[in-house]
């Protein structure tokens, strides 16, 4: 025999043996889902489960089932659902990252609970453990495409419950519906869901201050706000639609058919955790009717707190989870600010550079009041002279010191409020971006300058303590924003003579700026931006204006009021009637206390 070819079969044995060694027998595969349950006996019971992997259905049956995940991808999300409870496992939204740059999850796996307790006639059946059968794959979801996924489970005889996902390609929003045969009585499926809201912002604090639950009956409910304590409402009325909101993003239930009742929302706050802003949860009761309808009697919603995607949601007043202000200054945002601002958006992708616009149009717009209200301190700064004397010649007596002045503004024919009306007709553009900005999700990680997110403050220096009412930063556009306010309360200070009374109106326009820098200093840097060139474009507005006014021309004006006044040929005005009455009125009061000090002394 060949000596090469007894060397080559001894090889050949010790690479078998060795592969036999070394190399264990492969095992059989657990099963991981069934799509047929073997019933062997009507008493069959659904059996709390500790384990989160594995549990059993039915003690004779003694079928072992695991959990498994399938994954949906669309343009918007990544969507993970599991056969266990057949519930939402986890949810990305792909388009957006938290404040550090990490995926951003609204449903986000150990931090979400979803909970169904159905009602039978053996007892409630927890279906969040148990574990549901479907034959979906998961994979990606065209844009203009939807896939339907089918959960089942049978509790046992002919009873089953069966859950419906539609997941679409596109949007934030997913169709569910839950169908069941089982009959319970008046008893409604109990639903809960326990949300952490981990931190998507930079400031924990102030997130706590922002995070509630909303919730909709025939008006729009809000769960109470604290950074530092628990919260809980009940709604009074049925509810159509709930939402967990977070700063600039939302996951909340609609109920399209009959509303959800007895629901109980809740928020809880631990302050030593820097992960989870809050922990929150709601609770109610669905009909046990829409589970024998079937359907989609629900939808889910998890996306962005976006004025224009909230309000294509297919939802009574669900645009209303955009914050817009009070009732009365909610119509300047929703009819012209929030308008205005998405039309600028079209032609301008510079945040910066599109609030500088937004300023130019608003300021524009307000130009006729502009110049009413630099003509009223023209006037006041003519006059400035004559109030002098007065003050002179009153000395302590504030009380004549005011008749004196009133006869003045009556004399000449001007109004000293009518540089305020001007101002105050401003105010509610001023106060109604006070609650836009905050709620702008556009202004979300878009830097400007040195700012690297205008929806948050710009800490330009990072203080190594906490100041009160201030924070641990400074805010360069709140420092430019207080600068200008107290460069503009100097100017009009110029044009304005001091009026007599118990606040002295010209310092309180150098303090109003300085407290706002402290409220101001943690708002975002797109708020305190605006101010800014607000204040900026105002100064140089009233700058022009002045090279177009003749104070020659209104001096005149002022002598010709004050002739006709005493002439008795010009015709007073409401205001000036008013003045006259105070005046008598307050000369007939000095003259009745002057009668009853006199009387005091001869007693």
């Amino acid at each position: 025999m060949d000596k090469n070819f007894i060397i080559g079969m001894m090889l050949i044995m010790l690479m078998l043996l060795g592969y036999q060694m070394l190399v264990p027998a492969p095992e059989e595969p657990t099963p991981i889902e069934t799509t047929q349950t073997q019933q062997s006996s009507k008493n069959i019971q659904s059996l709390a489960v500790a384990d989160t992997t594995a549990s059993t259905l039915g003690d004779s049956s003694q079928i072992v089932l695991e959990e498994k995940e399938i994954t949906f991808e669309t343009n918007t999300s990544r969507i993970v659902l599991s056969n266990k409870g057949g519930q939402l496992s986890e949810l990305e939204l792909k388009n957006y990252k938290t404040y550090d740059g990490k995926p951003l999850y609204l449903i986000a796996k150990g931090h979400n609970q979803f909970q169904l307790e159905l009602p039978t006639a053996k007892g409630t059946v927890n279906l969040s453990n148990q574990f549901f059968t479907t034959d979906a794959q998961g994979g990606v979801v065209a844009p203009d495409d939807s896939v339907v996924v089918k959960y089942r489970t049978n509790l046992g005889g002919s009873e089953f419950v069966e859950q419906t996902y539609v997941i679409h390609g596109s949007g934030f929003v997913i169709n569910y519906g839950i169908a069941s045969n089982v009959v319970s009585g008046k008893n409604p499926l109990q639903f809960n869901w326990q949300n952490d809201l981990l931190q998507l912002e930079n400031d924990l604090v102030k997130n706590r201050e922002v995070v509630t639950m909303n919730y909709y009956t025939d008006d729009i409910n809000s769960l109470g706000a604290s950074a530092t304590s628990n919260e809980e409402a009940q709604a009074e009325e049925p509810v159509k639609w709930f939402t967990i909101k977070h700063k600039y993003f939302l996951a909340g239930l609609i109920a399209h058919q009959e509303p959800l009742s007895n629901l109980v929302v809740k928020a809880e706050v631990n302050t030593n955790d820097t992960l989870v802003v809050k922990t929150m949860s709601a609770s109610a009761d669905i009909p046990m009717k829409t589970l024998n309808a079937g359907g989609n009697q629900f939808s889910f919603y998890f996306g962005p707190n976006d004025y224009q995607i909230v309000g294509k949601v297919n939802a009574a007043h669900f645009d209303e989870n955009v914050y817009l202000g009070y009732a009365f200054l909610k119509p300047v945002n929703e009819y012209f600010l929030v308008p205005l601002f998405f039309f600028l958006e079209k032609f301008i992708s510079n945040y910066g550079l599109l609030i500088i616009s937004l300023v130019l149009i608003v300021k524009l717009l307000l130009t006729p009041l502009t110049y009413k209200s630099y003509i009223s301190m023209a006037k006041m700064k003519l006059l400035a002279p004559e109030l002098e004397e007065i003050k002179a010649k009153s000395g302590d007596d504030v009380a004549k010191q005011q008749q004196d002045q009133m006869k003045l503004y009556q004399q000449v024919g001007v109004s000293p409020l009518s540089g305020c009306i001007p101002v105050l007709a401003t105010m509610p553009i001023l106060f109604s971006l006070f609650f836009l900005f905050p709620n702008l999700i556009e202004l979300r990680q878009e830097s400007f300058l040195w700012a690297n997110d205008l929806s948050t403050y710009d800490s330009f220096i990072k203080l190594p303590f906490a100041l009160p009412f201030y924070g641990d930063h400074v805010s360069l556009f709140t420092i430019m924003m207080t600068l200008s306010s107290i460069g503009y309360a100097y100017y009009n200070n110029q044009m304005t003579p001091t009026q007599p009374g118990p606040v002295n109106m010209k310092a309180l326009g150098y303090v109003m700026p300085v407290m706002f820098m402290f409220v101001l200093n943690s708002f975002p840097a797109g708020l305190t931006f605006y101010y800014f060139v607000s204040n900026i474009v105002t100064i140089i507005q009233q700058l022009i204006i002045k090279r177009f006014v003749n104070e020659d021309k209104i001096r005149a004006i002022l002598e010709e009021n004050r002739r006709k006044n005493a002439n008795g040929e010009k015709k007073q005005t409401k205001f000036q009637k008013y003045l006259e009455k105070s005046l008598q009125a307050a000369d007939e009061a000095k003259k009745k206390q002057a009668e009853l000090e006199k009387r005091n002394k001869k007693k």
